[in-house]
């Protein structure tokens, strides 16, 4: 997409959904994300060690960043990701989870219903209290285990239709013997965790409709529909997209997206990448991060790992729903890894901002976790 096509089509969406408003998923303008083009250099938010774990932002706008598997930590931010408080650690063992912001009455959660396990925060993230939880099997009588809501994009709280205040996060199941052995890998498949009743009980979705996935992200679209995109370790390829009307209990329509890698090209090992909409009435603009390089190999088994090649995270942008990327940028031009993303707060300190957290370094790509914040009109600004 030309520069001039972008900036108009984006001034168009200022005019048809500025009158909405609402909750979260409803409560920012375009304009919020617009403005001077911004993106802020990185700052490092953990030396030493790569890691994943994700990022909310809270009601008051203060952002909380996860750190998982190393640690069971987290640090904040209370003026919009400018600067950063010091790490809290939740638990020693609160490690492998996933986080999300219950909607309904602005709890934190840091969940693994897998170990039986949730964090809740209701002080935006400064003090938290282990709950037990209970796991329900899918259809098939699995249930994820190892890793299996670790390493994904933060959930979500449904904003729409008659599952509307359902927490959904995605999740992943690793075979019947939940191993991540080179052999069990072709019987992985994605799937989803969802709850009712503020996170007493999860139950697990139906699976992704396609084996040997893993490591995903979700978003609800306006009319309520849900976008799955899921990493996949069989075979070379761009992301996996599939789609649920029931609120994410049943994912259908599975298909590679002809726009979006999934990691490295030219491998069949993908890696992890963010993906949400942004929260303005009426309009599905979704952001996706991953790495936009070519330097990638085959592993020598079909299903085993191989990491070469791991550099430049790049941010895309949809401006219809997932249907097609027509913009992407560079964040970082050197050796980086997996990605999350998050979105401010309107009417906070954090409002306009999206944040991407990356595992990066300058020699090896698990050096360090590290945080952008950048706004629309800077990913949308291509020349």
């Amino acid at each position: 997409m030309h520069l001039s096509f972008s900036k108009l089509f984006l001034t168009g969406l200022i005019v048809a959904g500025a009158a909405y408003g609402g909750g979260f998923a409803t409560s920012a303008k375009l304009e919020h994300f617009l403005g001077e083009p911004l993106c802020e250099p990185a700052q490092t938010l953990w030396q030493g060690r790569g890691g994943w774990g994700g990022i909310v932002a809270a009601r008051d706008g203060t952002l909380v960043v996860f750190q998982s598997p190393g640690g069971g930590t987290c640090r904040r931010s209370r003026d919009g990701g400018r600067t950063w408080d010091a790490e809290i650690l939740l638990a020693p063992d609160a490690k492998g989870g996933n986080a999300l912001v219950d909607e309904t009455n602005g709890d934190l959660l840091y969940i693994n219903p897998c170990e039986g396990w949730l964090f809740r925060s209701r002080d935006n993230g400064a003090t938290w209290t282990r709950e037990t939880c209970e796991l329900r099997p899918d259809g098939f009588g699995l249930k994820p285990g190892l890793e299996g809501v670790g390493a994904m994009q933060a959930g979500i709280t449904l904003a729409f239709g008659a599952r509307k205040g359902r927490l959904l996060s995605p999740a992943r199941i690793m075979g019947p013997k939940n191993s991540n052995d080179v052999p069990w890998r072709p019987y992985h498949y994605s799937t989803a965790l969802f709850s009712d009743d503020g996170g007493k009980v999860w139950q697990t979705s139906k699976p992704f409709p396609v084996m040997g996935t893993g490591e995903a992200a979700l978003a609800e679209l306006s009319d309520g529909r849900i976008l799955y995109n899921s990493r996949e370790h069989m075979s070379p390829g761009n992301r996996f997209f599939a789609w649920s009307h029931d609120g994410g209990e049943l994912w259908i329509n599975a298909s590679r997206s002809p726009d979006l890698p999934d990691g490295v090209r030219g491998s069949s090992y993908g890696c992890m990448g963010g993906m949400l909409r942004l929260p303005i009435a009426g309009r599905d603009i979704l952001i996706y991060s991953n790495l936009d390089t070519d330097a990638g190999e085959m592993p020598r088994q079909v299903g085993a790992s191989t990491s070469k090649g791991r550099e430049k995270v790049s941010v895309w942008a949809s401006f219809d729903g997932g249907a097609t990327w027509p913009v992407k940028r560079l964040v970082y031009d050197g050796p980086s890894a997996y990605s999350n993303l998050g979105v401010g707060r309107a009417g906070t300190p954090s409002q306009g901002r999206i944040f991407l957290v990356f595992e990066a370094g300058a020699k090896q790509c698990y050096e360090s976790v590290r945080v952008v914040a950048f706004n629309l009109s800077w990913l949308q600004n291509t020349k």
